[in-house]
């Protein structure tokens, strides 16, 4: 038994509950450092609170994917999990801007914190079953495309998250202004938009998309079904882990040094920003502060859509020089990108250094995972998907624990400098990306 071929509006509505996912997740990237220093925050303490959601995730990814491999209900494998993840994210969304509401408990910025880590845990619950879900249901010469088309949702839904409080208040009079130690209202609608939003495109993923049994998936790999012989033990994660494919070993470094320049980013570009393009204090919150935070919303939205567009491009791209290539290329204009932001005059020519950044962004939300997935057992996709988000999450809660001290420190309070360091990571991915072996299948043998 073979798997079937999808035709593009099956696969569009396969993923298309990752427009609703990245809406939310770009409304978190570009504004949850603001909201915290709006609660009081300082620049160094930032990635520090910014810490607990990549943690919550190294639990949380590998022992979702492990119980989805093992899962079977009316709704099927994936989809219980992703529909889970998104109502806890939708939730998150809406009471972190809120978080003021509960200063009687508790202070209004552990609170957000406190969001903040539901936001980031159920968005992770709801994106690696994502990832599973496409190599589970397309044959391996679709996953490319599969995998692409996610990109495409990925970069439409942050352009309409990233760019939504800057649209409501200039085209829509929405205000950009509050009391100290409030939100403005401009954001806390978008995060309710985002919420309705994030429900809505996971309902339809859910409904349009049909999963195939255990007992269909054995046939396909050609595997006898084990799962009833299986010693089904949590801990097998540990095993699991010893003995990754080696692709998987070799992309893990290039993980690495990818999502520790994005998360340098996205803690570190609205003050960055500020700072060192809008000449403000790191001190200032006001008016001008909450201009130059949605203008970084526009940025991030402008880097989405460019990863939106060139998404569409990758299969023929990587067609042609292959994957690895592909990827190595797209992450040094990333790092250019990233890096030029220091020499920019003024904030509209930042618009350039988004263009290379959002290659960069397209290329490591497809093509990683389109080289893994051929790598790794269809009995263990779940799993492996999990695991594999260690080396997502590890490098972001490395930059968490050291980023906002080197800021303070070493970078003499200067954040602009950590954007830098985030370019030069992406350089170092591109290198390590050139010694991944790029199989189709791969048998996972003892250590």
């Amino acid at each position: 038994m073979e798997k079937r071929k999808l035709g593009f509006w099956d696969i569009w509505n396969m993923s298309f509950g990752f427009l609703g996912i990245q809406m939310g997740f770009a409304l978190q990237n570009a504004n949850a450092s603001r909201i915290l220093q709006i609660f009081g925050a300082d620049v160094h303490e930032l990635s520090w609170f910014w810490i607990v959601a990549p943690l919550t995730g190294l639990i949380v990814q590998p022992i979702i994917g492990y119980y989805s491999d093992r899962t079977w209900t009316k709704l099927g494998r994936r989809r219980p999990y992703f529909l889970t993840g998104a109502l806890l994210a939708s939730m998150g969304l809406i009471l972190m801007p809120n978080a003021d509401m509960f200063t009687a408990f508790m202070p209004a910025l552990w609170v957000g914190a406190g969001m903040l880590m539901i936001m980031d845990a159920s968005f992770n619950v709801a994106m690696e079953p994502f990832r599973a879900l496409v190599a589970d249901i397309l044959p391996s010469d679709q996953r490319t495309l599969g995998f692409s088309i996610q990109t495409v949702l990925i970069g439409i839904g942050a352009v309409i998250g990233s760019w939504l409080p800057y649209v409501l208040t200039n085209w829509f009079g929405v205000l950009n202004e509050s009391q100290p130690g409030e939100v403005p209202t401009n954001l806390l609608l978008s995060f309710i938009i985002g919420a309705s939003v994030l429900v809505i495109s996971i309902l339809i993923t859910v409904f349009t998309t049909k999963e195939y049994s255990p007992e269909e998936m054995a046939l396909m790999s050609n595997e006898e079904e084990e799962l009833e012989e299986e010693a089904s033990s949590l801990f097998d994660i540990f095993s699991d882990f010893k003995k990754m494919p080696l692709t998987m070993k070799q992309l893990s470094s290039v993980q690495f040094f990818s999502w520790f320049g994005l998360f340098g980013m996205w803690v570190f570009s609205t003050p960055a920003i500020a700072h060192h393009i809008y000449g403000l204090s790191l001190d200032d919150h006001g008016t001008a502060y909450q201009t130059a935070g949605d203008w970084v919303g526009i940025l991030f939205g402008v880097y989405n859509a460019v990863s939106a567009v060139y998404a569409f491009f990758l299969p023929a791209v990587a067609k042609k020089i292959g994957r690895k290539m592909t990827h190595a290329v797209s992450l040094v204009i990333g790092g250019l990108g990233l890096i030029s932001i220091y020499f920019m005059p003024n904030e509209n020519w930042l618009i350039l250094s988004m263009l290379g950044i959002g290659i960069a962004w397209a290329s490591i939300l497809a093509m990683p995972y389109a080289i893994l997935a051929g790598s790794i057992p269809a009995k263990k996709m779940g799993v492996y998907m999990g695991i594999f988000n260690f080396f997502i999450v590890l490098p972001q809660i490395l930059n968490a624990l050291i980023g906002g001290p080197i800021v303070k420190y070493i970078y003499g309070g200067n954040p602009i400098f950590a954007l830098i360091i985030s370019g030069v990571s992406l350089l170092i991915a591109a290198v390590l990306v050139i010694k991944v072996k790029d199989v189709d299948d791969t048998v996972v043998t003892e250590n």
